[in-house]
């Protein structure tokens, strides 16, 4: 196995231009485990651990542009407020030592239905930045992901940076696993409220082919909190809204049997995460008066 070390952003993309079959670690936590269980034996690695832009993250505007690279140990530590669902997720993620050295990065490169970033990249609505030698390219999260295990990567393209839009509302993010920590989901929801915009957003992980969003149970509730002029008057959802919400977002799962749980009991517990975090999110909407707290404003644009 070739192992390449580039040193700069430029040595990176030209490496990979040049061996397209090279597999990029940064935290490795993911390609590792593969590799060591000897479900993969990729024939060139690229050490991205000396590019330190990678680890790095600013705020433009009402966008948090995040390294790859950039620790889950960060977000949870330095961008709970402006990216509440991912750092919720972060905190979910294997070990201490493991949030110290992984990053979503690994997660998009993966594409695996059971990555704990995935749900609330799709709830806020990222895009993932793409670069090689022939330029940059932003992907939405929505059409990244491509298959089991696929993304929409060209042979030739890394993975830059994912831009997340800062929250203009109450975010949530809940996981079911066999245990507390170091554990494959067996499933997880994230939820996002976008009150500028009076819109919903949702992300289910490993219980579907890849990444999902319930696109159906979003437009049922949208309508039913515009419908009853909750945006305005931030009153208790209806337990019948709750409800259906739910079921429509257990709908939307393709889920399979195996060793950590059954089709049937993901599908259900998709069911109660959604209710669960719809309940969670709104009332914190409520305990605010309908205000945005989470950038001081009255609403971010998503």
């Amino acid at each position: 196995m070739e192992f390449l070390r580039p040193a700069t952003w430029d040595e990176a993309l030209a490496a990979k231009a040049a061996h397209p079959d090279a597999v990029p670690i940064a935290g490795g936590t993911d390609v590792m485990v593969e590799i060591n269980f000897d479900h993969r034996r990729p024939g060139r690695l690229m050490d991205l651990g000396r590019i330190g832009e990678l680890s790095r993250w600013e705020t433009d505007g009402g966008t948090v542009r995040l390294g790859a690279s950039v620790p889950y140990t960060r977000i949870i530590e330095r961008l709970g407020t402006e990216l509440p669902a991912l750092a919720r997720a972060a905190r979910t993620v294997a070990s201490p030592q493991i949030r110290n050295r992984a990053g979503v990065g690994g997660n998009l490169g993966t594409a695996s239905p059971a990555g704990d970033a995935h749900p609330a990249l799709l709830a806020t609505g990222a895009e993932i930045e793409a670069a090689s030698v022939r330029g940059t390219r932003l992907i939405p999260v929505d059409d990244f992901y491509t298959g089991v295990k696929r993304n929409a990567l060209a042979p030739d393209e890394l993975i830059r940076a994912v831009r997340v839009p800062r929250a203009g509302g109450p975010q949530q993010f809940a996981k079911v696993g066999t245990r507390n920590a170091m554990v494959i989901a067996v499933c997880a929801f994230g939820l996002a409220l976008h009150p500028a915009t009076r819109t919903v957003r949702t992300g289910i992980g490993s219980a579907a082919p890849t990444p999902v969003r319930a696109r159906t149970a979003e437009e049922f509730l949208v309508a039913a909190l515009a419908d009853g002029g909750y945006w305005e008057e931030p009153r208790p959802v209806p337990p019948a809204v709750a409800r259906e919400f739910a079921a429509l977002a257990a709908g939307a799962c393709v889920p399979i049997d195996d060793v950590r749980g059954t089709a049937a009991y993901r599908r259900h517990a998709v069911g109660v995460l959604a209710r669960r975090t719809l309940e969670w999110a709104w009332e914190e909407y409520r305990s605010t008066g309908g205000r945005d707290t989470t950038t001081g404003g009255t609403g971010g644009a998503v």
